[in-house]
């Protein structure tokens, strides 16, 4: 189960750092609707560089976390601060998750208060950290750690 939950993990890490990579392509609408702000769309409509390698760097470090799931799962060598690392990526993934009950409130009570893709991708990240804590942990019941 362990290896599952965190292969899973590590696809989903890499589709993130995919969809930022999209997202430079992609030019300053997409920016706009994935919640960059206005500031960095219009960077981006100016040919700044800036946009651009602010979302690179960030598809890097969600690329690195969906090898810290390969690696978690054993299919890869292991990386430096495993445990610790796979806690704080899940850690990480679940909080910016769980602002998913604060916007809930929000459209209960004003459905004009958020974008549903703003639910969407708060329930995203909440399973993409569970992933990573229920694969964490099950893998330490299953090596006796």
């Amino acid at each position: 189960m362990a290896y599952a939950l965190l292969m899973a993990a590590g696809c989903s890490s890499f589709a993130v750092a995919l969809l930022h990579v999209g997202i430079v392509f992609a030019g300053p609408a997409a920016y706009r609707w994935f919640g960059a702000g206005e500031r960095m769309a219009t960077l981006a409509a100016q040919g700044s560089p800036l946009p651009a390698i602010v979302t690179l760097a960030i598809a890097a470090v969600f690329a690195i976390f969906g090898l810290y799931a390969v690696s978690g799962a054993g299919a890869m060598s292991r990386l430096p601060l495993l445990r610790v690392g796979l806690l704080a990526i899940g850690a990480i993934y679940t909080l910016r998750g769980l602002l998913l009950v604060a916007e809930v409130r929000a459209v209960m009570a004003n459905p004009a208060a958020l974008p549903p893709r703003e639910l969407v991708f708060s329930a995203a990240s909440l399973a993409i950290g569970l992933l990573y804590l229920v694969g964490t942990i099950s893998s330490w019941r299953r090596s006796g750690a």
